[in-house]
């Protein structure tokens, strides 16, 4: 059983104020009723809705998690019955009022004022409901959930119903804010900008609730720079002279479209990711010029709150953290964050690398233990058992997962790469899957198999190294070190347990530090001029019993000295 360990906005949670941000920056309105905070729950092996409760439960935080005060885990033949009353502020109603849930894992089934709004398959995506014509003076929400976690082909990620290693605690019903927003009958639907980097233009495209008819607006800060009159669901403006995005150079525009009475902001970047001839070979372009990628993987959990931070600044904390130390990207692993995640990635300057969720079977023999000692050859459309995807079934899920994914991220700047499948787990036609994947989104770079079982596909080669000196043949193809590191440092006073999983151990930060710096200036260093394009370190933070992040899982010690370690990472570029 793990310890209660708190992160600083933890300890200060404010029940009444629970992460009140709008949850949507580029898709944002003046309309939003936040209902975060305390809520009915009642734990049943029966769906139906029960007539009274087990207590209270704080949301978003998942059932399991400190913050949620209940912390208790779902099993798959039970559901988890969420209740909550409220009443809509004065002058809130307008022509129609949407219901908005970030994310509920997994299967959701929502309830208002005695009707049944719908059902919602998959622990990672947003869904909505018109809820005009059935919300009242004093209003009844429901919410049926169950969770199958790793028994499911979806979406599971790192989520275990037997926790250790790199295996975590799983993560049960509403992980994201629960919201309400009121519009006019003529109102944006959704809003998709694609900027053009060689042009300098930007294509938007409208979907409405009636005619597409309005202003756009585009400001550079408080400067206007573009005013439009939209007359059909596509306008292409110019912007001349614009700041390219960077890490180094974070630089948004702020777009303001009106269709009819509502206003939506939003914002987009003109950065270009592509693949060229760099110095040491074929490398990694941002903007058209040669950039060393050089990051860490993010697993995305929270000793408090696991899925969910107890505040948007922890966020902010992570990246700003990790810039600090000189790194530039971010790999958010199996994990799809809120969007206000992306959003301070965006505006704070840090590339993200995106992987795909998985579900399905996992074999740690098959997909982890053989293939990190040699055994890396394997084809994933002759044996498709082998990875845990061998019914059509399953690898359609999977497939529309990836789609919901893309639809969901699409214009987000900082995400520059998409990872399919990642050492083996779920792998299956991975140059078809690269294929539809690169046909949805030709913007982006794709990391088809990353770390094992390489089936050729064109962007990337991708390596995973823990336990071998860094050792690398040239490619034709840009040679990425997607996963490397893994130096466990274990700080009692920090942890949830006496148990400690890492690659390599250390008994002090010092000795931490030292083979951390060993690490970079004699293996990887030496290897961008022998072709290497990118390194992303194991990992930002401690989570549960893998102690090997750079931060402790409370996110309260840095086990790197800032500034030595930043002037390291000045030396890791081309």
């Amino acid at each position: 059983m793990h310890k209660t360990l708190y992160t600083k906005y933890g300890e200060n949670l404010n029940a009444g104020r629970i992460l009140p941000e709008y949850p949507r920056p580029q898709f944002a309105r003046d309309s939003y009723l936040n209902l975060n905070g305390y809520w009915d729950y009642r734990i049943s092996k029966n769906p139906e809705i029960p007539e009274s409760y087990d207590g209270r439960i704080l949301v978003p935080f998942p059932l399991e998690s400190a913050l949620s005060e209940v912390t208790r885990t779902l099993y798959e033949d039970e559901y988890l019955i969420y209740h909550r009353v409220f009443n809509l502020p004065d002058n809130f109603i307008r022509d129609r009022i949407y219901l908005h849930f970030g994310a509920v894992d997994q299967d959701a089934t929502v309830y208002l004022n005695g009707k049944k709004l719908g059902k919602h398959r998959g622990g990672y995506w947003p869904f909505s409901f018109d809820v005009s014509k059935i919300l009242k003076e004093e209003n009844e929400l429901v919410v049926v959930v169950q969770d199958p976690t790793d028994k499911s082909h979806h979406a599971f990620g790192k989520q275990s119903s037997n926790p250790k290693m790199i295996w975590y605690t799983p993560v049960s019903g509403i992980w994201q804010t629960v919201w309400l927003e009121s519009v006019p009958e003529n109102h944006l639907l959704s809003l998709e900008t694609d900027p053009d980097f060689a042009s300098g233009t930007v294509k938007f495209r409208f979907e409405t609730q009636g005619p597409c008819e309005g202003e756009l607006r585009v400001f550079d800060e408080d400067k206007l720079l573009v005013f439009k009159k939209i007359v059909g669901p596509e306008l292409t403006i110019r912007i001349p002279d614009f700041s390219p995005w960077s890490p180094e150079n974070p630089h948004l525009y702020d777009v303001e479209v009106r269709i009819g009475e509502d206003v939506v902001k939003s914002y987009f970047a003109f950065r270009k990711i592509s693949i060229g001839d760099g110095p040491y070979g074929k490398c990694l372009f941002l903007n058209d010029e040669p950039y060393f990628l050089n990051g860490v993987l993010d697993q995305g959990f929270f000793s408090d709150g696991l899925y969910t931070p107890a505040s948007d600044q922890a966020y902010v904390d992570d990246i700003l953290a990790m810039k600090a130390l000189g790194f530039n990207t971010l790999r958010k692993h199996i994990k799809i964050e809120p969007l206000r995640f992306y959003y301070h990635c965006d505006r704070l300057g840090m590339i993200v690398w995106q992987d795909m969720v998985n579900g399905g079977r996992y074999s740690f023999w098959k997909m982890t233990a053989l293939p990190t000692f040699g055994l890396q050859r394997l084809s994933d459309v002759k044996n498709l058992g082998s990875f845990g995807r061998d019914t059509e079934d399953s690898r359609e899920t999977f497939r529309e997962e990836m789609r919901k994914t893309v639809e969901l991220l699409r214009n987000v700047p900082s995400v520059c790469f998409w990872t399919i499948f990642n050492e083996g787990w779920g792998q299956f036609h991975s140059l078809e899957n690269y294929e539809i994947l690169k046909k949805m989104d030709p913007t982006r770079i794709i990391d088809s198999a990353s770390g094992w079982f390489d089936q050729g596909a064109p962007d990337l080669a991708s390596k995973h190294i823990y336990f071998k000196k860094l050792r690398f043949q040239k490619e034709e193809r840009p040679l990425v070190l997607s996963e490397f590191g893994g130096y466990s440092c274990h700080i009692k006073e920090h942890t949830q347990s006496h148990k400690q999983f890492g690659y390599k151990k250390f008994s002090s930060v010092e000795k931490f530090e030292k083979a951390f710096i060993d690490l970079y200036e004699k293996q990887v260093l030496p290897n961008i001029k022998k072709g290497l394009a990118a390194a992303i370190y194991t990992q930002l933070s401690d989570v549960e019993t893998e102690t090997n992040g750079i931060l402790t899982y409370d996110r309260k010690v840095c086990k790197l000295n800032p500034e030595v370690i930043r002037k390291l990472n000045q030396k890791i570029r081309f």
